[in-house]
C-alpha cells in the first residue's frame, strides 16, 4: 500500500479533474458583480488574498466564507479554532527567518522582560514552505462576515476597468458579430459591439480576459501564443487566461463568464492528468497576468504621487540656502528674520537686503525657483519607485 502524501500541486490536480469532470471547477463557475457575495479566499488577519496554486487549494475545500487564519493567527486574536477540526494545506516561499540576536560574545540578547531578541535574517536560499490554515466556519469568536450589499446598475461603464484598458494602450476593434480574441499577427483584440452585451460587467469581463491574451505577445510576458486551435498547447494558454480572469473579476469586482470555453474540458483534464504540476504553472502565470495588467494602474497612482509632489513644491516658499537665478542677477537666500522676513544676498555684487513675502520681488524670486525645480530631474526616489512598479513591463 501506498502511504506516499501526495504534493499539494498533486492534490489540487487531483480536485480540479474531478470538478472539471463535472462542470464546477472554480474558473467554470460564472458569477455576477451584482447577484453574488463571490471572493477569492483571503487572510482575515492581513486582509491579503491568496496566491497562485493556494487559492484552488482554498477552493476546493468547498467553503462560503472566503476567510482563513493559521491557529497562531486565530489564537492570537483570542479565537478559537473549533475543536477535531483539520486544516487546508497551502504553501509560500520563505525567504527569511527570525533569528535570536546575539551580542558581540555571541550570547543572545533579551528583551526587559527576559526573553529573547529575534532579528529577521535574510535565508541563503529561498525555501517553499508548507502551512495549514483553517476557514472562518471552522473558528469560534470570530466576527461574522459583513456583506456589503450589491449595487444594480445601468449600462454604464465601467470606470476602473475602462481606465485599464485605456492604460495599457492595447488596440481594440469593434464588429458586429459574435467573437472575442486577440489575434498575435495585428497585436490587437476584436470584440462584439458594446450593445450585444447584456450588461457592461459581461462586456468588460470578455475584454479583460482578451487582454489576458493580449499580455503573452513577445514584448511583455512573452507565452507562446501561436497555438494551433485545438491543440494542447492553445488549451494551456486559455487555461492562463481563464484563472486570469476569475482573479481579475475578484478584484475588480465585474464577476465572471466562462463563456463558450467547454471546448477545452477535455484537454485540461488530459493536460492535469498527464502533467499534475501544470495546475501550478498555470496559476503562476496567471499571477503574472493579473499583476502585468495591475501595474498600469500602480504606475499611474505614483506618477500622480510625482505629480502632486511637484505641485506642492510650486506652492512651497522660499528657504534658506535657495539660490535663484532671476533676470541677470542670482539671489541667494542667506538668513530668516523676524515677522517671516528674509535676508537676500544678490550675488553678482555682494549686496544683501531685507526681503518680506509682501514685496513684489518675492512673488518674482518664488515663480522663478518653482520654474527652475520643473526643468529639474524628478526626484530619484520617486523615479525608483515607478520603475519598482514596472517590473512587470520588461523581460
Amino acid at each position: 500500500m501506498n502511504n506516499k502524501v501526495k504534493s499539494l500541486h498533486e492534490q489540487v490536480a487531483a480536485a480540479l479533474i474531478e470538478k472539471l469532470e463535472k462542470g464546477t471547477a472554480p474558473w467554470q463557475k460564472p458569477w455576477n458583480s451584482s447577484s453574488t457575495d463571490f471572493n477569492l479566499p483571503y487572510n482575515a488577519l492581513t486582509g491579503n488574498r491568496y496566491k497562485g496554486i493556494n487559492i484552488f487549494s482554498l477552493l476546493n475545500a468547498g467553503r462560503e466564507d472566503p476567510r482563513w487564519l493559521t491557529f497562531k493567527q486565530a489564537d492570537a486574536k483570542g479565537w478559537q479554532v473549533n475543536k477535531g477540526e483539520k486544516g487546508t494545506l497551502v504553501q509560500f516561499v520563505k525567504t527569511h527567518d527570525l533569528v535570536p540576536k546575539l551580542d558581540e560574545k555571541g550570547n543572545k540578547v533579551l528583551d526587559e522582560n527576559g526573553k529573547t531578541i529575534k532579528v529577521k535574517t535574510a535565508l541563503e536560499r529561498a525555501i517553499v514552505t508548507a502551512a495549514w490554515v483553517f476557514n472562518a466556519e471552522q473558528i469560534s469568536g470570530i466576527p461574522k462576515l459583513e456583506v456589503q450589499p450589491q449595487i444594480k446598475s445601468e449600462w454604464d461603464p465601467v470606470v476602473r476597468a475602462e481606465d485599464l484598458v485605456l492604460l495599457s494602450g492595447a488596440v481594440i476593434n469593434h464588429k458586429k458579430g459574435d467573437e472575442a480574441y486577440y489575434s498575435l499577427r495585428s497585436d490587437s483584440i476584436t470584440m462584439p459591439l458594446k450593445e450585444q452585451f447584456a450588461t457592461p460587467d459581461r462586456y468588460y469581463a470578455t475584454l479583460l480576459h482578451e487582454l489576458g491574451h493580449w499580455t503573452g505577445h513577445e514584448d511583455r510576458l512573452n507565452r507562446s501564443l501561436f497555438n494551433r486551435f485545438g491543440s494542447e498547447n492553445y488549451a494551456r494558454e486559455e487555461l492562463r487566461a481563464e484563472i486570469a480572469s476569475m482573479l481579475i473579476g475578484d478584484e475588480f469586482k465585474i464577476g465572471h463568464d466562462p463563456g463558450q470555453h467547454v471546448a477545452y474540458v477535455k484537454s485540461w483534464i488530459e493536460i492535469l492528468k498527464n502533467n499534475p504540476f501544470e495546475i501550478h504553472a498555470a496559476a503562476t502565470d496567471a499571477e503574472k497576468i493579473f499583476n502585468y495588467l495591475l501595474d498600469f494602474e500602480r504606475k499611474r497612482e505614483l506618477n500622480q504621487n510625482i505629480e502632486n509632489r511637484n505641485q506642492q513644491k510650486i506652492d512651497s516658499k522660499l528657504f534658506i540656502g535657495d539660490i535663484i537665478s532671476y533676470k541677470d542677477s542670482v539671489y541667494k537666500i542667506v538668513g530668516q528674520l523676524k515677522r517671516g522676513r528674509l535676508q537676500v544676498e544678490e550675488q553678482n555684487t555682494e549686496t544683501k537686503f531685507v526681503l518680506s513675502k509682501s514685496d513684489k520681488l518675492y512673488q518674482s524670486l518664488l515663480e522663478a525657483k518653482n520654474g527652475m525645480e520643473e526643468k529639474m530631474p524628478i526626484i530619484s526616489t520617486l523615479k525608483e519607485e515607478v520603475q519598482k512598479a514596472s517590473y512587470g513591463l520588461k523581460r
